[in-house]
């Protein structure tokens, strides 16, 4: 039998892949901790919390797409087009949901190629968005804190923003290619079912299993959060200065997102920094205060995939111009749409109102943050 070391047991729930399996402490927890209540609590709570993201995310990223696609066919500003990228990385996250639901109900049943893809799908939207809303930060505080620059550069700008989403991809695909290696169906020994986790081979389980958290926590969310911070608290020192109500109005749309992201991660992040430490000096023996962490870990991996089906409910509440999109959506969608598919009735707007309710664009700085 080949010898290998499986970083992940199907008994629990770990925050180091999507599958909600639990870490690989070592033999002694193998031989002697029974997490049968972890299993019997991933198999109640994780299918019909994750079907409930699953259909809520997925009507709110459809709809921002479908806007996009439709009422905006002429992406304007360089969020514009991180955002759509943003949510078409979403619905990727979204729809390995349901298998690791089916997962914890009855096992692994869908084949080692699509435990490889289902794994590797959740890194590229852990990456990309992360990514994504990082570079947003960057060209906001370029469009209101270096106004001359932004726009004596529209165009060279709305360029860069899809290399940089092409860049984006390609950077999370990478990331997540200890997923697509590593990934693998296999079983505890002691149940028939299998189920989909990392397999690393026992001569590099820990350092590779270490260097994965790492790159992890450092390029999915401290770098990013370091950037983002830096350029908002820029933005909001630069926006406290003006008198522009509309200004603060829609620097809340931005914030939100990434606060809501931030949030949510978080204390995923602090997990994988457990789990870090525990590959490298097995802190953790006590077979209760393993099934406890198994536990924590599978409410908090929940967590952060909640962030999926925010974002769109955000851009609808706070965003001026994403709440004018979405309700002449549903007039469409009721029969009362009153200008042709893939164009935005404006003209019977006045050019005043119309600035008022488009708060900033790249060509004007008082449009900056405009959703």
């Amino acid at each position: 039998m080949e010898n290998i070391t499986a970083t992940l047991l199907p008994e629990g729930t770990s925050t180091l892949s999507p599958d909600g399996t639990s870490e690989d402490y070592g033999d002694f927890e193998d031989m002697m901790c029974d997490r049968a209540s972890v299993r019997d609590f991933r198999a109640q709570y994780e299918p019909p919390l994750y079907w409930l993201i699953t259909l809520v995310g997925g009507v709110g990223n459809l709809a921002v797409v479908w806007i996009y696609l439709n009422f905006r066919r002429r992406l304007k500003t360089m969020t514009d087009v991180y955002l759509l990228n943003l949510a078409v990385a979403d619905l990727l996250f979204l729809v390995t949901l349901p298998l690791w639901a089916a997962e914890a109900t009855h096992g692994w049943t869908f084949g080692s190629a699509l435990c490889k893809v289902n794994s590797a799908l959740y890194k590229v939207n852990l990456f990309s968005s992360m990514l994504l809303l990082t570079f947003i930060s960057v060209d906001r505080y370029v469009v209101i804190v270096q106004t001359t620059k932004a726009q004596n550069s529209q165009a060279a700008r709305r360029r860069c923003s899809r290399l940089v989403c092409v860049g984006v991809w390609l950077l999370a695909l990478l990331l997540a290619l200890p997923e697509f290696i590593f990934a693998t169906t296999t079983n505890n020994g002691e149940e028939k079912e299998e189920y989909c986790r990392m397999v690393f081979p026992s001569h590099i389980g820990n350092r590779t299993k270490i260097l994965v958290l790492s790159l992890q926590v450092s390029m999915g969310f401290c770098l990013p959060f370091i950037i983002m911070a830096f350029c908002y608290s820029i933005i909001v020192a630069k926006l406290l200065r003006t008198r522009n109500f509309q200004k603060h109005k829609a620097m809340r749309v931005i914030l939100a997102v990434v606060v809501a992201f931030v949030l949510s991660q978080l204390p995923y992040n602090g997990m994988l920094v457990m789990e870090a430490t525990q590959a490298s000096n097995m802190t953790i023996l006590d077979c209760e205060k393993i099934k406890r962490a198994d536990v924590v870990g599978q409410v908090l991996k929940s967590l952060a995939y909640m962030h999926a089906c925010l974002n769109p409910f955000l851009y609808v509440f706070v965003g001026v111009r994403f709440h004018r999109d979405v309700m002449h959506m549903l007039r469409c969608c009721g029969g009362h749409c009153q200008t042709p598919t893939g164009k935005i009735p404006l003209k019977a707007r006045s050019t005043q109102s119309s600035t008022r309710a488009t708060v900033m664009s790249d060509s004007e700085t008082s449009q900056a943050l405009s959703l």
